[in-house]
């Protein structure tokens, strides 16, 4: 059966009315480039992150849907969309196909001081960049597929002091603001209303990506691509240190282990349920 969904609509004084007719002059979209999901990881030589040698990388899968829906909304009220893309030079070939779809041009931060930063570095990059253009929305996805933190769309609206809002399923552009649905817990969703600019954080499924065409494909090539290294931004080596550090990742243990269950049924529930609440710690 399909579960219920909810709406929790919130009211118009959190955010004012909204009066202009939206333009979206300029949307920035922030992607990066992730090792591929079918790739065979192995730990590096420290235990501390994946070995990189030999891998396949793609786009971050939410990152593609935060694409899509920037494009959605050039064809539907015009303006342009620009890419913001940290990573090695490998991730040129992120931000290529990011231009075949129909992205305009790119900005690539680019510089081996960016190698060992955290959200918390990353995000202050990307707004370094990103402030110059005075975009009217900038859209990121919900997290990355390597990391998963789903800190750097939240980390760069505040330090671009822009309002914000995370998990979004659905974006209508009207007045001059944005209107907005997030997806919370158990089924329910929630309403919200943004002036413009503003940073969503955008949720996977909430549309259906398009493929790049032959043209696309072609007209990429002549698409600009502007480098940024962090002397560029402006970066000190202090604005770089990571805030935390990966000390260990390691594979768990296995430790499989089989209990078999005698007496009544109602007698093996009741203990079924006692060794998952109080040892496996899953209810």
């Amino acid at each position: 059966m399909t579960p219920a969904r909810f709406f929790l609509w919130l009211p118009k004084t959190l955010t004012g009315p909204i009066q202009e007719r939206f333009v979206a002059v300029k949307i920035v979209v922030c992607i990066k480039q992730v090792p591929a999901r079918d790739s065979g990881l192995r730990l590096n030589a420290a235990a501390t992150w994946v070995q990189e040698t030999d891998l396949s990388f793609e786009v971050n899968e939410p990152d593609i849907y935060a694409l899509e829906e920037a494009l959605r909304l050039k064809e539907k009220h015009g303006g342009e969309v620009v890419l913001a893309t940290l990573g090695p030079a490998r991730a040129q070939q992120a931000i290529k196909e990011a231009l075949a779809k129909g992205a305009d041009r790119a900005l690539h931060l680019d510089d081996a001081a960016f190698a060992a930063l955290d959200a918390f570095g990353i995000a202050r990059a990307l707004a370094k960049a990103i402030e110059r253009e005075k975009p009217d929305v900038i859209l990121t996805g919900l997290q990355s597929d390597d990391f998963g933190f789903a800190q750097t769309g939240v980390l760069l609206a505040e330090f671009l002091g822009l309002a914000h809002s995370t998990i979004i399923m659905e974006i209508q552009a009207e007045g001059g603001g944005l209107r907005v649905k997030r997806e919370l817990e158990g089924g329910w969703f929630q309403w919200i209303e943004l002036p413009q600019p503003a940073v969503l954080t955008i949720q996977s499924g909430i549309n259906k990506p398009r493929y790049a065409t032959l043209k696309g494909i072609m007209a990429a090539k002549s698409k600009p691509v502007q480098k940024l290294n962090a002397a560029a931004l402006g970066l000190s080596a202090e604005d770089l240190a990571p805030r935390y550090h990966i000390t260990r990742v390691y594979v768990p243990p296995k430790a499989a282990q089989t209990e078999f269950f005698a007496g009544s049924p109602k007698e093996i529930a009741t203990r079924l349920v006692d060794k998952l609440k109080n040892e496996a710690r899953v209810i």
